[in-house]
């Protein structure tokens, strides 16, 4: 029996804002529990609220980058429901008329081609606070400082069709949320979280019924999670049972999820519209200011990464993934435009890889641009090889002295002078002259042996090309 996979996924992103969606209370994350809110965000009596416009601007930025139609007037709402670390029993949100509408974001697929992903709609509203139920002695206690905070709530099309398309589409938009600053994105801070909605079915026939998994907030989690759930209703299904409409939370510690309530239906939660804000209106020449101030988007700036600098699809997708990074490799290319590819391949495999190994990235790289390109120019002009500028960048990363001073103290000038290398290499020759037997009977192979022992002699500073082209003529004989 064959199923077909059906997912949607309703993403939750916390806006970059200092100040709440509602009230001027700090978004500060990690502070001591309650010392961020005021009237407003606890929800006490004859409050009023006051629309954050900075969050709506951020929010319309987003709509445009997804291709979406911005709607100049929208409207909150008021979706009822009891939570304890919901303070006023609601939730300001928008339903039937939200700021953005009718998107799509286009993903790769295994093939090498694009599949397009549609996004029903971009509300914004406000996140609840946090329950703390951890090292307690068997007690709940109540968070209020994220009650409040901006959010905007990305509602995809049920489009996606398997587990992998779905992490696709998630890091395309968690890579188009960072670069254009909407969020810090970061999953660990809950800043970009995902509830799933997964059904199946057999070709040809509806939509099966949906599970909701609950609050994903890493990828890794997020794709197991999904797994689990097609295993799950497959099993249930062709063993006689049916999938009921439910919310169900992941335990990634045991993998596998758990009903965790009946699913709602919008008339559960009661909307209706919230009295105390005004519709949101924009005009059509703040929504232009908007968009003129859109930087160039990571799809675009990969395919101009490809054409102008030669790049592979892969180098171009790496060093397009934060705006931070795509400004680095464009500084590096201007301070040495002889060699883009150079330039991508020692930021993308040497800089990166220690910067990862040290926690850090790009936007607290101790090596410049600046720095990083003399050190290419060192490798091109031949005054270092390769292998020895990975020991100088390794230096780099921990002085402030740049390669050139670098060289000049360790010493690690390459030896180009022919004379030298010829010393070297008679040297060695007179040292192995079985193997120099068998070259000259036919076994090219042992160059390398040749080669190596020659690097080895010279510490590496020996020009491997020239240590190539003379062991070639003096191994003649």
């Amino acid at each position: 029996m064959s199923w077909e996979v059906v997912i949607g996924l309703e993403v939750h992103v916390q806006v970059n804002s200092k100040t709440k969606a509602f009230c001027g209370c700090s978004t500060e994350f990690g502070t001591e529990p309650n010392t961020q809110t005021c009237p407003v965000c606890l929800g006490m009596p004859g409050q009023l609220p006051v629309l954050n416009m900075e969050a709506a601007k951020k929010t319309a930025l987003t709509g445009l980058a997804i291709n979406a139609d911005i709607n100049l007037e929208s409207k909150f709402d008021r979706k009822n429901y009891f939570y304890p670390d919901l303070p006023k029993g609601y939730q300001i949100t928008q339903f039937p008329l939200p700021l953005v509408e009718n998107g799509y974001l286009d993903i790769p697929t295994k093939d090498g081609g694009e599949k397009r992903i549609g996004i029903t709609r971009i509300h914004m509203e406000e996140d609840a606070g946090k329950s703390m139920h951890e090292g307690l002695d068997g007690v709940s206690h109540i968070d209020l400082n994220r009650s409040g905070v901006p959010l905007m709530e990305i509602v995809s099309e049920p489009d996606m069709r398997s587990a992998d398309e779905a992490i696709a589409y998630l890091k395309q938009l968690h890579q188009l949320i960072s670069f254009l600053d909407v969020s810090g994105a970061n999953m660990e801070k809950g800043q970009f979280r995902c509830d799933a909605n997964v059904s199946v079915h057999q070709p040809g026939t509806p939509f099966g019924t949906r599970a909701e998994l609950k609050n994903l907030n890493s990828f890794r989690f997020i794709k197991q999670a999904i797994e689990y759930e097609v295993i799950r209703q497959i099993e249930l299904i062709e063993d006689g049972g049916e999938v009921v409409q439910e919310t169900r939370l992941y335990d990634s510690v045991k993998g596998e999820s758990r009903s965790m309530r009946s699913k709602e239906e919008a008339h559960d939660y009661r909307y209706f519209p919230e009295p105390d804000l005004p519709p949101l209106r924009m005009s059509r020449d703040e929504l232009e200011a908007i968009r003129a101030a859109m930087p160039e988007l990571p799809g675009q700036l990969r395919k101009r990464f490809e054409t102008e600098y030669g790049l592979s699809p892969y180098d171009a997708d790496v060093l397009s993934q934060t705006r931070e990074l795509a400004s680095f490799f464009e500084a590096l290319v201007a301070a040495h435009p002889a060699d883009p590819k150079r330039c991508a391949n020692w930021l993308a495999n040497e800089l990166l890889g220690r910067l990862k190994e040290k926690g850090m990235d790009i936007s607290d790289s101790p090596v410049s641009s600046q720095r990083l390109a003399g050190l290419l120019e060192r490798i091109a002009d031949n005054t270092i090889s390769g292998k020895i500028a990975k020991d100088v960048l390794d230096a780099m990363m921990e002085a402030d002295d740049d390669a050139d001073a670098i060289i000049e103290a360790k010493g690690l000038k390459q030896v180009s002078d022919s004379g030298a290398i010829d010393a070297i290499i008679t040297e060695i020759m007179n040292a192995n002259p079985d193997q120099v037997a068998g070259y000259r009977g036919g076994k090219d192979k042992l160059l390398g042996f040749f080669v190596g022992q020659v690097m080895k002699a010279s510490k590496g500073k020996a020009n491997p090309g020239m240590v190539n082209q003379r062991l070639q003529e003096l191994l003649k004989g």
